[in-house]
């Protein structure tokens, strides 16, 4: 690091090397945990801060009286529910590495958020319940894995509990995925009565001492699995599968794990730490630390480059108090410096960094640095929107992230005359944070707008928070459509003319035509080709059931 004098020699600036630049940066890992609801990712993403020792113990997300809640789970509702609803970025320390937890929505409602979250990641841990194997959600979301070529980690959880067959859960994964599975680990024991984790990097079998709820870590007792006991409950059944494992030989393929090809899988019980600490030792070893991103034109942007960032994700309110506005944004080049001047690539002015932190949880704490890699919350970025560039000195602009084809639709309207203003802030402000997409009518206006969703409790979030957070009282009835298109100015006044139809503007000004369903659509474009009819996200084919 270099020492350069300010004008007049009254300030002093420190200037990083590429060397130091690209060192930090190898350090980070940034990655996501995604599962079907239920699976037990907020669950495990508690015990990865207390096996590096961030939390002394741990909270459980199920709401039950005298019990902590979840570290992660910071909003009011989520706490409720017993579900994570937003995405949160969580930075510790383990093993001489930063690691940067994106903890992303358990509900398949939020399956967009995911999404941008996934898009600031280099990998991802999916969690799998042992009992059920691939669900729905986790199916979907592989999928937007896959589309972001995210290396994967897998973890069946639940392994406490009955549940189905080690090897058939294998054999799903390889076969509904289309990923290569690699077991790094094995389960020892019955069904409901799980005795310990074979290691098979060291061939050492763990066995573990429980404590009280999984709150505090567990004590680890190794031993070769030469000396293992063969009166140990199911010892017998995981050493002949053990044997019948060795076709698969314990060297994960690294290139073909980079490529989204291959995936090493944990098993485990994130309640109890069980195998815990080896899947975060496997996040260490084989997460990729970040690489270059490429812009709008295809171009790299080395790590060592100067400073560049997206933003992933807005949150308003985090801090009721003081009714904050954050920016959550990943560094993907250069050293940021808190209170350096950063230019916004989408309106071309300059963006003051005063007010940098890092969040864990709803706390913070301020920030002087960060590295390609890192999460940095940006408080008062009044002007931030989700897609956004930041950079300093070279010009730079990343891809923006596209938004999911809404496929459920409500109007909306203030019950209260007098709180009409605080409404209309409300639902600026949850639409720029992706939390619900408002859809307005030229003559209409914010009066009675309509929300559009993917999922229902979306509905339900932005009710709560406008209530709560804006303090102005709502209602919400049904709007008679259920599929969206793109449209242009030229089509739009002949598509209002329809019965069953309407054209309502989105925030940044594309145009959507909104019909009654599918079939209704498809016998308006068979018999008006003329018409611009496009969908809203083609990627929404696969990431929906095919209703859309």
């Amino acid at each position: 690091m270099t020492v350069v004098a300010g004008r007049g020699g009254s300030t002093l600036k420190l200037v990083s090397s590429p060397e130091q630049v690209t060192a930090e940066a190898d350090r980070r890992r940034t990655f996501a945990i995604i599962s079907h609801p239920d699976a037990g990712k907020t669950t495990l993403t508690e015990k990865f801060l207390l096996y590096s020792g961030q939390i002394a113990e741990a909270g459980s997300v199920k709401a039950r009286s005298g019990r902590k809640s979840a570290t992660s789970d910071w909003m009011e509702l989520e706490q409720q529910r017993g579900i994570s609803i937003t995405s949160t970025a969580l930075q510790f320390d383990y093993r001489d590495r930063v690691l940067n937890l994106l903890d992303t929505p358990g509900h398949r409602d939020f399956s967009e958020d995911t999404y941008r979250v996934l898009a600031a990641t280099d990998a991802a841990v999916m969690v799998i319940d042992g009992s059920k194997g691939i669900e729905a959600q986790t199916l979907k979301l592989f999928e937007v894995c896959r589309q972001r070529e995210v290396p994967i980690l897998t973890f069946v959880n639940k392994c406490d509990r009955p549940g189905r067959p080690p090897l058939e859960l294998i054999d799903e994964i390889e076969n509904m995925l289309q990923l290569l599975p690699t077991p790094m680990s094995w389960p020892v024991g019955v069904p409901g009565d799980l005795k310990g984790i074979v290691d098979r990097d060291s061939n050492t079998f763990i066995k573990y001492d429980r404590t009280a709820h999984g709150a505090t870590e567990s004590e680890e007792q190794r031993s070769s699995i030469d000396q293992v006991d063969p009166s140990t409950n199911g010892w017998h059944e995981a050493s002949e599968e053990l044997e019948l494992l060795e076709a698969l030989g314990t060297e994960i393929d690294l290139k073909g794990f980079l490529a989204g090809e291959v995936t090493p899988v944990f098993f485990g019980s994130a309640l109890t730490n069980f195998g815990v600490r080896l899947l975060l030792d496997a996040v260490v070893d084989l997460a990729p630390s970040p690489a270059p991103r490429y812009d709008v034109h295809n171009a790299p942007r080395l790590v060592e480059a100067p400073f560049s960032a997206f933003a992933f994700k807005v949150q308003a309110n985090t801090d009721r108090a003081h009714r904050d506005r954050i920016a959550y944004v990943r560094v993907c080049s250069g050293h940021f410096e808190r209170g350096m001047n950063v230019t916004q690539s989408r309106t071309d002015r300059p963006f003051a960094t005063k007010y940098a932190h890092t969040m864990f949880g709803s706390d913070r704490s301020t920030v002087e640095e960060a590295w390609p890699g890192d999460v940095v919350a940006l408080v008062n970025a009044s002007d931030v929107r989700v897609g956004d560039t930041l950079y300093a000195d070279e010009a730079v602009e990343f891809p923006q992230i596209p938004s999911f084809a809404p496929e459920i639709f409500r109007r909306i309207r203030v019950t209260d005359t007098n709180r009409f203003k605080q409404f209309r802030r409300g639902l600026v402000q949850l639409d720029e944070e992706g939390v619900i997409q408002v859809l307005r009518d030229e003559d209409m206006g914010d009066v009675e707008p309509v929300l559009a969703a993917v999922g229902l409790m979306q509905f339900e979030v932005a009710t709560h928070r406008l209530e709560n957070e804006f303090g102005a009282p709502v209602e919400l009835t049904n709007a008679p459509y259920s599929v969206a298109r793109r449209t242009d100015v030229e089509s739009s006044d002949e598509l209002r003319r329809l019965p069953g139809a309407t054209v309502l503007s989105r925030s940044d000004g594309t145009l959507l035509a909104l019909f009654e369903n599918e079939f209704y659509l498809q016998r308006i474009k068979n018999e008006k080709e003329h018409l611009t009819l496009e969908r809203v996200l083609a990627e929404q084919e696969w990431l929906s059931d095919g209703t859309s």
